[in-house]
């Protein structure tokens, strides 16, 4: 616990100590809509690429994408089996499914094949569970995993026909090994921080977007709260974010409550919006922002 707790904590320090300058002339009511991959959303504000819901509510991982359909967010899915993915995208939640590094990549190429055949909108790799905290390939739930070469991830991508992500991107380097492996966006997180003093999103983003010059969407994952931890990392140049445990509590008293909270961080977004001039997420100036 004291080794999430710790890169958590660097984490939340770190957007607390980003500061917002006001822009009030010929500012408008801003848009929030947002596209991807051709389809557009009301909101920047995404779920996070949660699993095992049902632990902390009956139905969770169902109730956690009807949440996203209803507030017109994107879905991002964890672990699970096939047809709980299939329940998830039967509420018609636009779905992103991330698959673990499994030692065989015929359970990577399999899992693929599925999420593609049921709809999901996009595909994606959670890099960061390749290994364990002794250095030793990761086994999560009884599930081997290995760590994957640059080579490899560009078999999953040709495999996918439709856009594929890497998740647990933290640094300019993995991101343009990414890139060479063709992959269409990339998740800058520490995945609740899986090794200490991890480097916090926000501060490495800007590097990882030099990295990548725009060519494919960056999205920023890891302790995001609010609006206002939404607009900063938008405003340093992400195209979306992903809300996960801030979210989970809400699970219990059903959609509708997650739904709401997505609602209003998507308001608390647009109210930072109005006050510093910005139009629609397109318009989003990083010199607003001011380190403390």
């Amino acid at each position: 616990m004291q080794l999430t707790s710790n890169s958590d904590k660097i984490t939340r320090d770190y957007f607390d100590s980003l500061l917002i300058e006001t822009r009030y002339l010929d500012a408008v009511i801003p848009s929030t809509e947002m596209t991807l991959f051709g389809e557009t959303f009301r909101t920047p504000i995404m779920t996070a690429a949660l699993s095992h819901l049902h632990n902390t509510a009956q139905n969770g991982m169902t109730i956690y994408a009807q949440a996203a359909a209803w507030s017109g967010a994107v879905h991002w899915v964890g672990m699970g089996s096939e047809s709980e993915l299939e329940e998830i995208v039967a509420t018609g939640a636009r779905t992103i499914k991330i698959i673990k590094p499994h030692a065989d990549n015929r359970e990577v190429l399999r899992k693929i094949e599925h999420a593609v055949k049921v709809g999901c909108m996009a595909v994606g790799m959670d890099i960061d569970h390749a290994f364990n905290a002794q250095g030793g390939y990761d086994n999560v739930f009884g599930l081997p995993m290995k760590a994957k070469s640059t080579e490899e991830l560009a078999e999953f991508v040709q495999a996918a026909n439709v856009p594929f992500i890497v998740k647990g991107v933290l640094s300019p380097r993995d991101a343009e090994k990414c890139l060479k492996a063709g992959c269409s966006g990339l998740v800058v997180s520490h995945h609740h921080g899986i090794i200490q003093y991890a480097v916090p999103p926000l501060m490495i983003l800007p590097d990882i977007l030099s990295a990548v010059s725009g060519s494919v969407p960056v999205f920023v994952d890891c302790g995001i709260e609010s609006g206002m931890d939404a607009y900063k990392c938008l405003a340093l140049g992400a195209t979306a974010v992903s809300v996960g445990r801030h979210l989970m509590p809400l699970l219990k008293d059903g959609a509708e409550a997650v739904a709401q909270r997505i609602n209003e961080m998507t308001a608390e977004l647009a109210g930072v919006m109005a006050r510093t001039g910005v139009s629609s997420l397109d318009d989003m100036d990083s010199t607003v922002i001011h380190k403390r």
